[in-house]
């Protein structure tokens, strides 16, 4: 493809995701039409066609762009695993939501059947899972929890928060929050709660004996 072309291209899907964004804000997914994305758009419909099969498919395709470019999902992994549990990776996904609020509103909400929600869940956590089995290999460990959970955890947690994040007015920045969610990731729900490990439910004491349930 000459670059022209390619601009030409890159152009009409810029075009036309942001007008999916806005009328999925204004309308809702399922009141929208493909006339209603082109005329907003200011583009063909032949030129949408050729590259989408539907507005569904349009929306998935706003989900995949965001993780073709791991730079913009995940693009400190690497200089989080040699600098250690930095929380970087999970800072650089709350500063994109932020710079693309409206989008990221579109997709946690779960528009449409809830696919591109789906296909983005199993990215993310499919990506995390990796870097979680690397880092175990890294380190020469054996998880004590399957990894499988750990990542789907992980995930649903911060989708939870993130979707959370977008759709209210925190008052926390992507730094802020960031840091709260390391510190849950490496202290644990207990100690996040202000409670010592000894007075959690079924806590060991120093012994190393679970206390007896209650009658």
């Amino acid at each position: 493809m000459k670059p022209a072309q390619d601009r030409r291209v890159r152009r009409s899907r810029r075009a036309l995701r942001s007008a999916l964004v806005d009328l999925v804000l204004e309308k809702g997914f399922q009141a929208i039409t493909v006339e209603e994305i082109t005329a907003r758009a200011d583009v063909a419909r032949a030129t949408f066609y050729a590259h989408y099969r539907d507005k569904d498919d349009l929306l998935v395709g706003i989900v995949r762009d965001l993780a073709e470019d791991r730079e913009q999902l995940l693009p400190a992994v690497a200089q989080a695993q040699a600098r250690g549990f930095t929380g970087l990776p999970v800072r650089y996904i709350f500063e994109h939501a932020e710079q693309e609020r409206d989008v990221y509103r579109v997709i946690l909400r779960g528009e449409g059947d809830g696919r591109a929600l789906r296909e983005f869940t199993a990215i993310l956590c499919n990506r995390v899972e990796q870097v979680f089995r690397e880092r175990a290999a890294q380190h020469g460990v054996t998880p004590r929890v399957p990894l499988d959970i750990v990542a789907r955890t992980w995930t649903g947690e911060l989708i939870g928060v993130l979707t959370w994040w977008v759709e209210n007015d925190t008052g926390y920045s992507a730094a802020e929050i960031t840091a709260h969610l390391r510190d849950l990731s490496v202290y644990g729900r207990v100690w996040a709660s202000g409670l010592a490990p000894s007075d959690a439910p079924g806590a060991f004491d120093s012994s190393g004996t679970a206390p007896a349930a209650d009658a």
